[in-house]
Parts: C-alpha cells; structure tokens; sequence
C-alpha cells in the first residue's frame, strides 16, 4: 500500500472516529472507554477542549511508550492521533446528530468502531489506549491484548459512573464499547476476505502466460487428471481480490471459452500482495 494511499485512508477514518466521538459520544455522555471516554469526562466534569483533551493524553502514552513501540509505530500514530484531536475538535463546534442515548449509543458505536477499523487497515493507529493493551503485551507476551484493551476500558467506564453517578450512562457506555469491537472486527474481517479461483482448461499453460503477463497476481500451475474422461489437463490456481474477479474471468474466457472456474471464498491469505489486518 502506497504511502499517500495509507495517509488518505488514514485521514477517511481519522474523520468517522471524529464524528462519532464529537457528534454522538460527548453531547450525550457516553463513554465507551479508550481516549474518548477520557476526553467525554474531561469535557463534562473540568470543561476541556475535547480535541486538545485527546491529543494531550495520546501524546502521553506515546512518550510512556515510545521505547518499547519504536518509532515506526510512533511517527504513524502520531499523524493517526493528530488528525483524529482535529477532526474531534472541529465537530465539536457542530450541533449533535441525536440527543436519543439509545441512537448515539448504537449510531456512535457504529461509526466509531468502522473508523478505528479503517484506521488499522492503512497500518495506522488512532493512539488511545490500543497504546497501554501494547505495553502491557510488550511487559507480559503471554496476556491477551484485547483482555488488557478491556481492563483499561473497563476501567474507564467504571470512573464515568463514579463521577457522573448515572448507572444507566455506563449501562450505555458498555453497549457502545461491544457495538464498535464488533464493528472494527466487521471491517477487518471484510478487508481479509480475498478470493481463491481454480481453472480447469486444455489450455492451461497459454492462460497461465497471458494472466501472468497482463495481471499483478502470480498464478500456480498444477497437473491435474478428469476423473471422467481421464485426460491430461492444467489446473490453475489464484489469489486475487473480489474486484479483481470481472477481469480474470474475461481473460481466460478469451483464451478458452470452455474454461471450468470456480471461485472460493478464503478468509485470510498472506504474501505479497495481500494485507493481513489485525
């Protein structure tokens, strides 16, 4: 993935976490946890800037962290944290979508989770508390991280109840922290699903050369028996991206018309090419 690629995309969910946080979280007092809960806490109980609120503590655990992450990991997250403390910032001056807990709360999530997941698919970070489930990973290889990314929210929510004495908010604040880890895992798991096709053809070797030459994708040449007419025949095996699909399929239509395809769903593949999001 280009650079400019991962910036942009990096920017696109920097802004739906923004939007989420700003237009549904903070109006609403929900807290789900991670830097924006902090920040809803800020806002409500000492009158923070939310925007400034999220930067400052990102900035924090970064300099907490910076040793144990390295610097690759740093420099993205700054840009991630950054971009997010402005987008933040910037819709807070908006008037919120819905002052209905129970659509914030859903809505909310929704967005919020779909951002973070977009984030994690350029190979960025948003900071937050993803930085301190690390550290405790990088001090304890052994424990979970999403058990320490839970304890940390979980900690969170809890001081919320304490301090806005709102049994229902936290109740709604637990909801929310469910419904975005379902939707970064929805994204992420959307964004592994390639697809795997076999072609049986006589000219297996013809189709090979031409989808090398003209495709980015590789392409396995296997031997293969009909177990009917017990004929020799190419079968030929490759990854490649459901977008992709239209103009493989033409391709070998092209070379053989009588081509037998079959396209398979496959949940991860790893090599090059092909990006594992986790």
């Amino acid at each position: 993935m280009g650079k400019l690629k991962s910036y942009l995309i990096t920017i696109f969910g920097a802004a739906i976490t923004g939007a989420a946080v700003s237009l549904f979280y903070l109006p609403n007092k929900i807290v789900s946890g991670g830097v924006s809960g902090i920040s809803t806490i800020c806002y409500h109980t000492l009158g923070f800037e939310p925007g400034i609120t999220v930067f400052v503590v990102n900035v924090l655990l970064l300099l907490l962290g910076l040793k144990a992450l390295g610097k690759t990991f740093a420099v993205k997250t700054i840009f991630g944290a950054g971009v997010l403390s402005v987008f933040v910032q910037v819709f807070s001056y908006l008037p919120p979508v819905t002052d209905n807990i129970i659509l914030a709360t859903v809505f909310g999530a929704a967005l919020y989770g779909s951002g973070i997941g977009i984030c994690f698919a350029a190979g960025a970070s948003t900071g937050g508390t993803d930085i301190l489930g690390r550290l405790v990973q990088c001090k304890i290889p052994h424990f979970p991280i999403g058990k320490a990314l839970l304890a940390v929210d979980g900690t969170i929510i809890v001081v919320s109840l304490f301090l806005f004495a709102d049994i229902e908010l936290a109740l709604f604040g637990i909801l929310a922290l469910f419904i975005s880890t379902f939707a970064v895992d929805f994204i992420i798991r959307k964004l592994n699903v390639s697809k795997l096709a076999f072609v049986v053809s006589d000219k297996g070797e013809e189709i090979a050369q031409k989808l090398v030459s003209t495709s980015p994708r590789g392409v396995t040449v296997v031997n293969a028996t009909g177990a009917y007419t017990k004929e020799d025949v190419k079968m030929l095996v490759c990854a490649l991206k459901e977008s992709e699909i239209p103009k493989f399929q033409e391709k070998i239509l092209e070379t053989d018309g009588a081509a037998f395809i079959i396209f398979s769903e496959s949940t991860q593949i790893v090599g090059n090419g092909f990006y594992v999001y986790r």
